[in-house]
């Protein structure tokens, strides 16, 4: 009587087989037991789920080439911690001969897509809530700093003289008055200390031989003015509105002006400071250079 007898190598490999069954069902149950479902292997190993499907139910007809197919296989196996190479023995052994030859066969056609780079399913646009909030933070402060500058530009541009309105009043105009009302000083009302605008005093002015000299007025509101020359030659004289006024004659000039605050003069293009002169907001003074 005969009696069979194994290696105790190969009954170790019976009773895996037994258990496990053959190398799509050993790498479905481990999966399985480790709590992973096919998506998440194949997000792990960019395998398509297909190729996963077809790998556990040993579909060899939808896999991909023998070699690509083998190194799924070998993939999948590492991923779950088992025996690559025992797996891949499995396989090798259970690969359809018909699908090798096959294979060989059409070894000069170009190679199919082994689907490992591609992605099922169209991946979601995701945007990173601190960058939109950056881009919406950088409008607003572009938005404030327009305006500010803007805002900037317009007070500059109130605080300017407008020098639009710079009279060259000729001789008759300037005795006739260059305002648009012709109300005349009286030049014997006391409006305040009388003097040079220089640190001459009244009767050095008197004295001064007469030359030729320029009055700027710069008004800011309506303002009695009037001024005369040493040759008795009335300039200007009457209420002064918002100007510029460009006067020459001979000095010693007499000047009246009222509200003082509203009036800037310059001598021959030096400024003279009239609240030195003035009294109640009103100046009476002689001025020469």
């Amino acid at each position: 009587m005969e009696i069979d007898r194994k290696d105790p190598l190969t009954q170790t490999l019976d009773t895996s087989n037994q258990t496990f069954g053959s190398f799509g069902n050993q790498l479905k149950q481990a999966r399985i037991s480790q709590n992973l479902t096919l998506d998440d292997v194949a997000a792990e190993l960019f395998i398509l789920r297909r190729h996963l499907e077809a790998i556990e139910a040993e579909d060899f007809t939808s896999l991909p080439q023998a070699a690509f197919a083998r190194g799924f296989v070998i993939n999948y196996a590492k991923f779950l911690g088992l025996d690559s190479d025992q797996v891949v023995d499995s396989f090798n052994r259970n690969y359809p001969d018909a699908l090798k030859k096959k294979s060989v066969d059409d070894i000069e056609s170009p190679l199919k897509p082994m689907g490992t780079l591609q992605r099922e399913g169209r991946r979601a646009i995701r945007f990173n809530p601190l960058l939109l909030l950056g881009l919406i933070g950088l409008i607003i402060l572009a938005v404030f700093l327009i305006r500010t500058i803007s805002n900037a530009k317009d007070a500059s541009q109130e605080k300017q003289p407008n020098t639009g309105v710079v009279d060259n009043i000729s001789d008759s105009e300037q005795s006739a008055g260059a305002a648009v009302k012709t109300t005349v000083v009286d030049s014997g009302n006391n409006l305040g200390s009388s003097g040079s605008a220089l640190n001459l005093d009244s009767t050095a002015a008197a004295t001064a031989t007469g030359e030729d000299a320029t009055l700027d007025f710069w008004v800011q509101g309506n303002s009695p003015i009037t001024v005369i020359d040493a040759t008795g030659k009335t300039l200007i004289s009457g209420e002064q509105s918002r100007g510029s006024y460009k006067l020459a004659g001979k000095t010693p000039f007499k000047v009246q002006i009222g509200n003082v605050s509203n009036v800037t003069l310059n001598l021959n293009g030096e400024p003279i400071k009239l609240s030195e002169f003035a009294q109640n907001n009103q100046a009476n003074f002689s001025l020469a250079p």
